[in-house]
């Protein structure tokens, strides 16, 4: 399967953004997904994900109540709603998709990426 997020971009502390993850060559309803992302100088770092049948999420602490993951099947496509944006939320953000069914927050346990889409928080 192959991943395209997109949806970054520039915005101001408090405000919001939505990302996409779309998926082509395979079903995304085949996966459980996920978000990381990497700030500049930083690991890779996970922020949220989805089981294969939506019914389980996960989120990292730093964007619990902020962050709200989801996912449309049908339109072979996940989303990331990041509300009450941060400084420290800049980072590229990069979507995956992992060979299981349920709710995967290790990195090394996601058989596919995308490219990413670069977030930036002003103060």
């Amino acid at each position: 399967v192959q991943l395209q997020a997109s949806g970054g971009g520039l915005v101001q502390a408090g405000g919001s953004l939505s990302l996409s993850c779309a998926a082509s060559g395979r079903p995304l309803s085949s996966y459980s997904l996920g978000w990381f992302r990497q700030a500049p100088g930083k690991e890779r770092e996970f922020v949220a994900a989805i089981s294969r049948s939506g019914e389980s999420i996960g989120y990292a602490d730093s964007v619990k109540g902020r962050f709200t993951i989801s996912r449309d099947n049908a339109k072979n496509t996940m989303y990331l709603q990041m509300n009450s944006l941060k400084p420290e939320d800049t980072a590229v953000y990069y979507c995956a998709a992992a060979n299981t069914i349920v709710v995967v927050s290790t990195r090394g346990r996601y058989d596919y990426w995308g490219q990413g889409t670069l977030v930036t928080v002003s103060s």
